[in-house]
């Protein structure tokens, strides 16, 4: 599949919920080892099938690699099939940025502590407890896979300044 576009707002896409997966074939493989590479490249910490243009609840995350200093660079993605959190607890507050919504940041209120689970490429069921920027990166991806991005945690004015700012430049583009 090589790597993909990350699609951004306005696109329809973005805005949709994204349907189980019941059949984990070669299709959604390939798709899990494309969205990876597209993530690496781009560069991110996580990427939802609806920012590649599938909704379906599919996203990989890879929270150490971009931290970590040149010499310890491993690529470990997760791969999360049908991801959820069924317990979360605390909230804090952090600066969020998304590849789908280029140059634009907001502060998002988001569960401190959560119990992840998910299904990986073979079947096999996971769950975990996280913190920190996984158990942060892992919701921001859900938001995606539920058809929300960071915009719709901006206030009403700021998200109508970006949306119109993107309108203007995409008319200048054409």
């Amino acid at each position: 599949m090589g790597v993909l576009e990350i699609l951004t707002v306005p696109h329809d896409v973005l805005s949709q919920t994204a349907e189980e997966i019941t059949n984990i074939d070669d299709r959604i493989v390939g798709l899990a080892r494309a969205m990876a590479d597209t993530m690496y490249l781009a560069p991110g910490i996580g990427l939802a099938a609806n920012q590649v243009g599938l909704a379906v609840r599919l996203i990989v995350v890879d929270v150490e690699y971009a931290y970590a200093e040149p010499h310890a660079k491993r690529k470990k993605p997760i791969v999360m099939i049908n991801p959820r959190v069924p317990i979360a607890e605390g909230l804090v507050v952090h600066e969020e940025g998304c590849l789908s919504v280029p140059d634009f940041t907001v502060d998002v209120e988001r569960p401190e502590a959560v119990k992840l689970e998910w299904i990986d490429l073979n079947g096999n069921p996971h769950s975990v407890e996280a913190n920190g920027l996984f158990a942060r990166a892992v919701q921001h991806e859900i938001d995606h896979l539920d058809g929300r991005t960071i915009l719709d945690h901006a206030s009403s004015l700021k998200r109508s300044i970006y949306l119109r700012k993107i309108k203007k430049k995409a008319r200048r583009q054409d």
